[in-house]
């Protein structure tokens, strides 16, 4: 049953808070997960004629694999569409303080950088320096490997170990703030 523009007000009401945690998880960027969440809605209503489901659950599924798709292009695209929006001149509205603050809020994100903390100094110490300086401190990995005077794979495969750590460590303190969700 093709969707009508009051389905889109009960799924924007339903599921813009969740979508937009979700968004912020992965990109860590307020302004960037406001996009997103956008584009999913955008996306939504173009292809609304499209969809052949009925009832919530199915509904719900369907936006959420749209979002899945808006973060995995976002993902494939991310330096592409900044040089695009620049030489556009789209600009986004800047979000204020209190909007960046709320966000951060919603997605848990002072929890999660308190656990990340916790956990990181769980790792081995070759492990944790490698992950804060690939994670944190944004270096590459041929500049980790010329700090630390190391073979670049060898950099790969301690900030990957300790990635799937740190993963493994989280995963049931993220359970919990999925069940926390608004």
């Amino acid at each position: 049953m093709p969707l009508e523009p009051d389905d889109f007000t009960r799924l924007y009401r339903r599921h813009a808070s969740s979508l937009l945690v979700f968004f912020q998880r992965r990109v860590y960027d307020p302004e960037v997960a406001t996009d997103l969440l956008a584009d999913t809605f955008a996306i939504a209503i173009e292809r609304a004629g499209q969809f052949r489901g009925g009832g919530d659950r199915q509904t719900s599924g369907w936006l959420w694999q749209i979002a899945q798709g808006v973060l995995r292009e976002h993902e494939r695209r991310e330096d592409v569409e900044r040089r695009g929006r620049r030489l556009a001149g789209r600009e986004r509205r800047a979000l204020t303080d209190a909007e960046i603050e709320r966000i951060e809020e919603l997605a848990g994100m002072a929890q999660l950088r308190d656990a990340i903390g916790r956990y990181l100094a769980k790792l081995p110490p070759e492990q944790s320096e490698a992950v804060r300086m690939r994670i944190v401190e944004e270096l590459s990995y041929q500049a980790i490997a010329d700090v630390l005077g190391i073979e670049i794979h060898t950099v790969r495969s301690r900030v990957s170990r300790g990635l799937r750590a740190l993963n493994s460590l989280l995963a049931d303190e993220h359970d919990a703030w999925k069940d926390e969700r608004p």
